[in-house]
């Protein structure tokens, strides 16, 4: 489902993308991996962003001959291992001050807004409860499941948004279900163990839940702004810089960031996109 303030633009970008990824050829000089001095390239990003990564880079691949050595996991171990030892070539993260402190441990050359996340919340099918807002949480009898004790910084995001409502304490006395995976959660939504939970937009377009609940918009003031951002950067260990630029400028052209929006992100180039990365301050120091 659409932000409904936004959804012709970001309907229109989309379609737009994707005719474009269909159609577009890229010059004969960059179309095999002969083009670079490597034909291998190593990309990390947090496990949120894997639903859109996996077919960006198949297309990338097929289009230029270069293997995508992909891996996504937890954005805080992610991270945690860059400002160490790790090495990675490309980086796609969440929360900016990551970016930022790779940045000032001269660990990225770079980094780009790459998308942002929203919340809403879900219900099984048919809205059995007949929640209409996130003060229906608070409503006796309504079943609430939360992931409170989730991976960093989504467990915790709901919470924050839920006490910036005004309804977390009702909220927590509603839960049926207060869980460590966001995934888990969704399944039992989706099964009808509980009647509503807060969720990123990108858990319902996964394929497992696509279809099998129904979406309530969350007011944007309401959010928490850390967990928002999602940055992609080439890191200082990349062995072929023009491949990795390259790949960055794909991932965030508007045929790269089809594949966020469709794994149900606010692409950074949309209109929506350049509005929050003004508004949050998205810039490379």
């Amino acid at each position: 489902m659409m932000d409904k303030q936004n959804g012709h633009n970001r309907r229109t970008f989309l379609k737009t993308a994707l005719a474009s990824a269909a159609g577009a050829v890229l010059p004969a000089g960059e179309s095999r991996a002969a083009a670079f001095s490597r034909d291998t390239l190593q990309v990390w990003s947090c496990g949120g962003l894997a639903e859109a990564f996996m077919p960006a880079n198949a297309l990338f691949e097929g289009r230029t001959g270069v293997r995508i050595a992909y891996t996504g996991a937890f954005a805080a171990a992610l991270g945690k291992s860059l400002l160490g030892n790790a090495k990675t070539e490309v980086f796609g993260g969440r929360v900016l001050d990551l970016a930022k402190k790779l940045r000032q441990a001269g660990k990225m050359v770079y980094f780009k807004p790459l998308c942002f996340t929203t919340y809403v919340l879900a219900t099984p099918r048919g809205n059995p409860a007949r929640v209409q807002s996130v003060q229906d949480l608070a409503r006796p009898g309504v079943r609430v499941i939360l992931a409170p004790d989730a991976s960093p910084p989504g467990g915790q995001a709901a919470q924050v948004l839920l006490k910036k409502a005004g309804v977390l304490e009702p909220a927590m006395k509603n839960a049926v279900s207060l869980g460590s995976c966001v995934q888990r959660t969704m399944e039992e939504l989706a099964e009808g163990r509980g009647d509503v939970s807060v969720v990123e937009l990108r858990l319902t377009r996964m394929p497992e839940f696509q279809g099998r609940v129904e979406i309530i918009p969350i007011p944007f003031e309401l959010f928490p702004p850390p967990p928002l951002t999602f940055t992609i950067g080439v890191m200082k260990d990349a062995e072929d810089r023009a491949l990795a630029d390259h790949y960055v400028e794909f991932i965030t052209s508007s045929e790269g960031q089809a594949f966020f929006e469709r794994a149900g992100f606010i692409p950074a180039i949309s209109d929506r996109g350049r509005e929050l990365t003004e508004k949050l301050g998205v810039k490379d120091a």
